[in-house]
């Protein structure tokens, strides 16, 4: 699960360069800042240690969890968008739909992790 945290941690780096190459808003750093901590997580959960991957990943899927519930309104403009409404800032709302996205897949990826974790350990 460590290296597929780096995987999402990277995916969102690459949307927010993307996202800064064609846009040029400052904003668009924010899905890297998160790509960051997730990439950096995942490579302190890369241990044999229990406990310590166990903390990290924890933490990890926090930060992805915060990155979901930060891109709500992007989400919400999005289906604004899709049912035929303007929006005040169509490329933000692209861009925090998408984060939000990888976000949510991590997550649930995550959770999913725990739980198999968790049984497995009760067997």
């Amino acid at each position: 699960m460590a290296k597929l945290t780096m995987v999402f941690g990277g995916l969102l780096i690459v949307l927010s360069a993307g996202a800064f190459a064609v846009l040029h808003h400052l904003h668009t750093l924010i899905p890297g800042g998160f790509g960051l901590l997730l990439v950096i997580f995942g490579a302190l959960a890369n241990t044999e240690e229990t406990r310590k991957r166990m903390l990290f990943m924890h933490i990890a899927v926090t930060v992805g969890l915060l990155g979901f519930l930060g891109t709500i309104p992007g989400l919400i403009g999005m289906v604004q968008m899709a049912a035929g409404h303007e929006v005040a800032r169509p490329d933000a709302a692209r861009v925090q739909a998408l984060m939000g996205t990888i976000c949510l897949v991590f997550v649930l990826l995550c959770v999913r992790s725990f739980v198999a974790a968790r049984r497995a350990r009760a067997a």
